[in-house]
């Protein structure tokens, strides 16, 4: 890829969610580039400048007067979000908001009506781009499980949970029915961000529980507090279909009416043992046929780093008009939509029905 179309970004926000993209531009300046970022003070300025090398500023204003980027990435605290990120399409600017786009219902509504028909706001939702989902997802779009009837999911949180969910079963912004629980049980938990604790001792954490009926199809998620971070709780996935059923990287499906055949997911990661390729991923594999391939390779990243890395791009394709929308506002909205739906239900004990949206496709 050459400079003349290589994604250029600024950034508003110098949070740890901000580094992400600012790591992304330094291991790989021949696709990624910053052009600035802004940050609230002077003295913040200086230490951003200083350790990632890029230009920083108080105002989108001067961010924008500075060089104009493809598109500014919002990477805020949650009230702060919808604020900036009208400021930015009022300027006329294409923005890659972080998830989630405003902190609550009332707000994902007036965030909509004063952007969403602007056609600027996409969001940063990766899972579905991270390798192993993206390979998952092929193999349902393709059609190998039949119809998609339901997923299961213990791996991330509320909206993260509800985009996987979602994508993978197809439905759109109809209306959902949703009943949660909440259980507390003991639990070591001794990794978090910060890093290990010395302390073992098994802390009271919560477990949520829902069920998610989409009129047919149905998601169930499940997640423990730190579940991101704890190495003692594992990621599954289920996605059941009317053909077959995947859980994890495993396949079992019917081809003709006496014949069940099962089959794998199969990474092609180098690195490891005696692979002097370096450590990479490469490409997943189905039945010998590739259904994903790294368009990063070579470069080392995480499954996290690489969809992250995605999306952005995708984002600068987009903005230059010569792809699609990523995820658009909407989808990140009826994403949300559930995950706050999924907390009432623990709140108030019953089951709680999600109404059409502003942002649904032919609302009155």
């Amino acid at each position: 890829m050459t400079a003349a179309t290589r994604t250029r970004f600024g950034i508003v926000g110098s949070g740890w969610r901000g580094e992400f993209f600012l790591r992304l531009a330094r291991l790989l300046p021949e696709r990624f580039r910053v052009t600035g970022v802004v940050t609230r003070t002077e003295s913040r300025g200086a230490v951003v400048a200083a350790e990632w090398g890029v230009p920083t500023f108080r105002t989108t204003a001067d961010l924008l007067a500075h060089e104009r980027p493809d598109f500014v990435i919002v990477s805020v605290p949650w009230p702060v979000t919808p604020d900036v990120t009208r400021e930015l399409v009022a300027a006329g600017v294409p923005v890659l908001a972080e998830t989630p786009p405003a902190p609550d219902l009332a707000g994902l509504r007036s965030l909509w009506t004063d952007v969403g028909g602007s056609g600027l706001v996409q969001v940063a939702e990766q899972y579905l781009l991270m390798p192993g989902h993206a390979a998952r997802l092929g193999l349902v779009r393709a059609g190998v499980l039949g119809e998609p009837t339901s997923v299961q999911l213990s791996s991330t949180h509320l909206y993260h949970a509800v985009s996987l969910i979602r994508g993978l079963l197809g439905v759109g912004f109809d209306a959902a029915e949703v009943s949660a629980r909440a259980f507390v049980a003991p639990l070591a938990d001794p990794l978090s961000p910060t890093g290990w604790r010395a302390d073992s001792t098994p802390q009271q954490l919560t477990t949520t529980l829902a069920t998610i009926d989409f009129g047919g199809r149905m998601g169930l998620y499940d997640f423990t507090d730190n579940q991101w971070w704890n190495p003692l709780r594992a990621r599954r996935l289920v996605v059941r279909g009317s053909l077959g059923e995947l859980v994890d990287d495993r396949v079992v499906r019917l081809v003709d009416p006496e014949t069940p055949v099962e089959s794998s997911l199969v990474r092609r990661q180098t690195g490891l043992d005696l692979n002097l390729e370096g450590l990479d991923l490469k490409h997943i594999s189905f039945d010998g046929v590739v259904v994903y391939r790294n368009p990063f390779v070579g470069s080392g990243m995480s499954d996290d780093d690489i969809a992250v890395a995605d999306i952005v791009a995708r984002t600068g394709a987009w903005a230059r008009d010569e792809g699609p929308a990523p995820y658009p506002l909407a989808e990140a909205c009826q994403d949300h939509l559930i995950g706050l739906a999924i907390e009432e239900s623990v709140r108030t004990g019953g089951p709680v029905v999600t109404a059409a949206q502003p942002w649904a496709p032919g609302f009155r």
